[in-house]
């Protein structure tokens, strides 16, 4: 009996939710498809829920009693009221909640699509670089913010563009595909640091052809590359004369740009007490003639960025004589949908403190 009374309270937990979930789900039945998740790990939170419902249903059975009676032998002779057939009630209404109220945490969200506009512009893939010399300060405040200043300047000037990015170190990691959600691609880009990955080093190589990967199949006219990096090839798999003849094979132009120019530079090294930066001397190796080729053999142009307003000004006078192609573009906003689930999961714990308050009071 225990058994098929634990089954059906399951059952009735399934049947609170989705009736609680029915109105929500007429009210955004043009959206469900879209529908996403924000914070999906925490459907974990579901893991709960059996055990609330047990120690609200079945666990309250196993109580110690607080009230003595001499029998109770001639109480089970008694009709059973139609409270006693609800007593699991409110139990099952604080199982479908909290589901509910997992269900909110989530955050579900839709992309409600404002109108489709026509561009005309380029792919560009951007591979910055995240080694560990990237910190030096010859570029103020360091090498990496200048050019993470950079990037972001490119992605906010150039909005018919379709931009998208990569990071490496001795590893390469996609940030972006070509995209024109160019606000959520500069938040990424910003929150970049020499921590992002976690193998040091330089795969140039790497770096160029993940970007590669993410250009080939592109039907814009130009495709183009933009490459800052400070360093010479040191690591990865890839070798960067190969990833050069990939890019020729595939007619992608590559825009190297050479952050710092191989001088003794000081690089932040730890912190004092005061959190003030520690600075040492170091010099770290550079390949301009690797980088110059790269750019020279794909049509493409060479930089030094020693002057960062130089660097920007001249790469998007060389970008805006490109050939562009038109491209459809849906411009649209992220619209918060957890109140949906938020809502019915409140009346659910109200219908529940209720029901425990004056019909389904227990005893002690």
């Amino acid at each position: 009996m225990r058994a098929l009374r634990g089954l059906a309270i399951a059952i009735y937990v399934l049947a609170a939710t989705t009736l609680a979930l029915a109105i929500p789900a007429w009210l955004l039945r043009h959206d469900l498809r879209a529908l996403r998740w924000e914070q999906p790990w925490l459907f974990l939170g579901l893991l709960v829920v059996p055990l609330v419902g047990w120690r609200a249903t079945l666990g309250e059975d196993d109580r110690v009693p607080r009230l003595f009676v001499g029998s109770v032998s001639r109480a089970g002779k008694l009709p059973v009221g139609w409270r006693a057939r609800l007593v699991d009630m409110p139990g099952v209404l604080r199982a479908a909640a909290l589901t509910l109220a997992v269900l909110a945490m989530a955050r579900p969200q839709s992309i409600v699509a404002d109108e489709v506009d026509e561009r005309s512009g380029i792919d560009i893939m951007v591979a910055l670089d995240l080694s560990g010399s990237m910190a030096a300060a010859d570029l103020k405040p360091t090498r990496l913010e200048a050019a993470k200043a950079v990037v972001q300047e490119l992605i906010e000037r150039r909005p018919d563009d379709r931009i998208g990015a990569v990071v490496f170190a001795g590893d390469a990691w996609l940030i972006s595909p070509p995209t024109f959600d160019h606000v959520r691609l500069a938040q990424l880009v910003g929150r970049m640091d020499l921590r992002t990955v976690s193998r040091d080093g330089t795969a140039i190589g790497d770096g160029i052809a993940t970007a590669l990967a993410k250009l080939r199949n592109s039907k814009s006219a130009t495709r183009v590359v933009v490459l800052l990096t400070d360093g010479d090839n040191n690591a990865g798999s890839m070798n960067p004369e190969y990833a050069l003849g990939l890019a020729k094979e595939l007619g992608i132009k590559i825009y190297s740009v050479q952050m710092g120019n191989g001088d003794e530079v000081e690089v932040e090294v730890d912190r004092d007490p005061f959190n003030r930066p520690i600075y040492q001397r170091r010099r770290f190796p550079v390949n301009p003639e690797l980088l110059k080729r790269i750019a020279k053999e794909t049509g493409a142009e060479f930089y030094i960025a020693n002057q960062t307003e130089e660097l920007r000004s001249s790469m998007h006078q060389i970008l805006d004589k490109l050939q562009k192609t038109r491209f459809e573009a849906a411009s649209g906003e992220v619209v918060e949908r957890f109140p949906y689930v938020l809502i019915p999961a409140g009346v659910l714990f109200v219908l529940e403190a209720l029901a425990r308050a004056l019909i389904l009071r227990r005893y002690p």
